[in-house]
């Protein structure tokens, strides 16, 4: 749902706030003029810190009249989403509407989505650890990737408290302590999974660029029962995994936008620039170049004309 920025200090939040051009889509009323988008992160509580990689809102003001088109990408890692202001609908790929969840969990995908929202915005969310979900909801991660679970139906009356304490929060500064405080009772790390999660950490700090049969000797299992494990903790197998954290550390780290897709393709570790064109656009829908020349309007922290 947002990027991946470096976070503030002493728990404050870091901002930056985005210009959106007219979007230009196939979706008939979406070609208006977005105001000021303002995006924060705010840091966890440290005992949070190994389940969460952060917390984050966005909020903005549309017209009157105004449509704001949203494209979520590929991610390897769920999230907590709080919509406290406005209502997000999801665009289905035959152009339909469908309602979607107030507060819930967007699991870790690899497929894309779109959403759309009218007059204003308002999100909090959390941005989980890969393996967070089974970890603090006793859910697997094959349970919920590519899915967008509402968080009262998963939790039951305890998903229906916390979406109203975060919901109804004076401001995200208050938001981010109710979550805080909350997510720390439901902390119980499985020692047995330890051996997953340090090679999730290192897959993550290689980029996705790792030898999969390594890793696996590593955690001390045969490879068939690393990636069953892994698959359960994350959703995916490593090799799947690998290839979303390779896409994500692309989107979110890449700094140049002068250089050619053979420059950029070799940098992060594909094969050859037809191959690296090939999985851009299947976890973001957009042609590389396209994206980095600042023709991606439905992804507002893309990089901009």
């Amino acid at each position: 749902m947002h990027p991946n920025k470096s976070e503030g200090k002493n728990g404050g939040a870091n901002i930056f706030s985005y210009r959106l051009g007219c979007i230009e889509t196939t979706y008939p009323t979406c070609n208006i003029l977005c105001k000021r988008m303002e995006y924060k992160t705010y840091i966890p509580a440290k005992q949070l810190s190994g389940l969460i990689r952060f917390y984050w809102s966005l909020e903005g003001v549309l017209p009157p009249d105004g449509t704001y088109i949203h494209r979520t990408l590929a991610n390897h890692c769920p999230e907590l989403i709080f919509h406290y202001g406005g209502t997000f609908r999801e665009i289905r790929t035959n152009n339909s509407i469908c309602s979607t969840f107030k507060t819930g969990i967007h699991g870790q995908t690899d497929t894309i989505r779109r959403f759309t929202s009218k007059n204003s915005c308002g999100i909090f969310g959390v941005m989980l650890q890969p393996y967070a979900v089974p970890i603090l909801f006793g859910v697997s991660g094959k349970a919920i990737k590519n899915e967008l679970v509402d968080l009262p139906l998963l939790l039951g009356q305890n998903g229906v408290d916390i979406s109203e304490r975060i919901l109804q929060a004076k401001d995200n500064l208050s938001r981010k302590r109710i979550l805080d405080k909350y997510l720390q009772t439901l902390l119980r790390i499985e020692r047995k999974e330890s051996p997953i999660i340090h090679t999730v950490h290192q897959i993550t700090r290689a980029k996705g660029n790792v030898n999969i049969k390594n890793i696996s000797q590593q955690a001390c299992l045969s490879q068939r029962q690393y990636e069953r494990r892994f698959k359960e903790l994350t959703g995916f197998s490593p090799k799947s995994f690998s290839r979303l954290v390779r896409f994500k550390s692309l989107v979110d780290n890449y700094p140049k936008r002068d250089c050619s897709l053979s420059e950029i393709a070799y940098d992060f570790g594909y094969y050859d620039q037809s191959h690296f064109i090939q999985e851009f656009k299947q976890y973001s829908g957009y042609n590389p170049k396209a994206y980095f020349d600042g023709r991606a309007m439905e992804v507002f922290y893309s990089p901009k004309q």
